[in-house]
């Protein structure tokens, strides 16, 4: 397990800290043009070889009904959560709940009252996207056996193309946009002109095409070059981070994320049957951390960026505390 956990995370933490060491000698644009780079062709170029690659003949079919039971469970109780924050926000304002004006709870909720619609945003994208590509499939391997390594893989195809480039994009169109020239057909257009899907769909139905073997090679190459451009603006944006309150903030969207949503999926999946590896599958599925891409999205769309990085850094490292409560529960 340690051996496995260490492959995992050596690429995060040399890419990461990288992008945290180069961040004083890069050009300003950087991190925005880099972002659009990967939106635009990284992530759709890395979509087009896991769908052109996975065997889905062995898969569970109900295997994406649950990743997207997942991405409504975590987008609710982070809704669900930030309506509650609001209300309470907006009481303490009228009357104190406790009278030191220190308090990190007076801190927070005066904070949090002046917190713009972009961080709404970004709060539901790190409660509701996980790492599932990058982290997940990373991991699965060495945990699970052959034969239900098509859950982990159905999973994350699931979550990236129909989590990340459609739910996704729509909330980050959503609330990067103000509400007055907001309409329900520029989140539709946006859905549906987001490249990764075309990429998904064009993989799928040539995956019984064969192409030459250095063209094989070449999209293996580009697909690593697009994880560690991912990883680089992880540390860039890490580094750039000039309100450390958004540590605070992303307390709660991380807690739903690597805690409560995990164990919820957990004790349902118990519920209705599922045991061993398809259980800790969802399970460790479901509690990837904040998916990198949503870095992305914040930089097409101005989100909230700060608290999108204490999010993937904050669910990291819950990732290594809670992964040995996962074997042993459901495993």
């Amino acid at each position: 397990m340690i051996e496995t956990l260490f492959h995992a995370y050596t690429p995060l933490v040399i890419w990461t800290g990288l992008g945290l060491l180069l961040f004083r000698y890069i050009p300003v644009d950087f991190p925005k043009l880099l972002s659009h780079f990967l939106f635009w062709i990284g992530i759709p170029l890395q979509i087009l070889v896991l769908a052109r690659q996975s065997d889905f003949s062995g898969a569970v079919g109900f295997t994406p009904a649950i990743a997207i039971f997942v991405l409504f469970l975590s987008t609710s109780c982070a809704w669900l959560t930030w309506v509650l924050l609001r209300r309470l926000s907006a009481a303490h304002i009228k009357k104190p709940y406790f009278q030191g004006k220190n308090s990190l709870v007076n801190l927070f909720l005066l904070n949090f009252n002046s917190l713009k619609r972009s961080s709404q945003g970004s709060f539901l994208l790190a409660s509701m996207l996980g790492n599932t590509g990058f982290v997940g499939l990373a991991i699965t391997p060495a945990i699970i056996s052959t034969d239900n390594n098509n859950w982990a893989v159905l999973y994350s195809v699931t979550n990236n193309v129909i989590g990340t480039y459609c739910f996704g994009v729509f909330i980050a169109s959503y609330f990067g946009n103000s509400e007055q020239k907001n309409h329900w057909w520029t989140q539709i257009r946006d859905v549906l002109t987001v490249p990764a899907l075309w990429a998904f769909l064009i993989g799928f139905y040539t995956r019984n095409i064969p192409l030459p073997e250095t063209v094989e090679s070449g999209l293996q190459t580009a697909v690593w070059v697009v994880i560690a451009s991912a990883l680089l603006l992880v540390g860039i944006r890490l580094r750039s981070i000039k309100k450390w309150e958004s540590f605070e903030l992303a307390l709660i969207p991380s807690l739903l994320k690597v805690v409560i949503v995990p164990v919820l999926i957990g004790l349902g999946a118990s519920y209705f049957g599922l045991s061993g590896d398809p259980r800790f599958v969802l399970v460790l599925m479901s509690g990837t951390p904040t998916a990198l891409s949503v870095l992305i999205l914040a930089e097409v769309y101005e989100l909230d960026r700060d608290l999108l990085a204490s999010s993937i850094a904050i669910t990291s490292v819950g990732l290594l505390l809670m992964l040995p409560l996962w074997l042993a529960g459901f495993s």
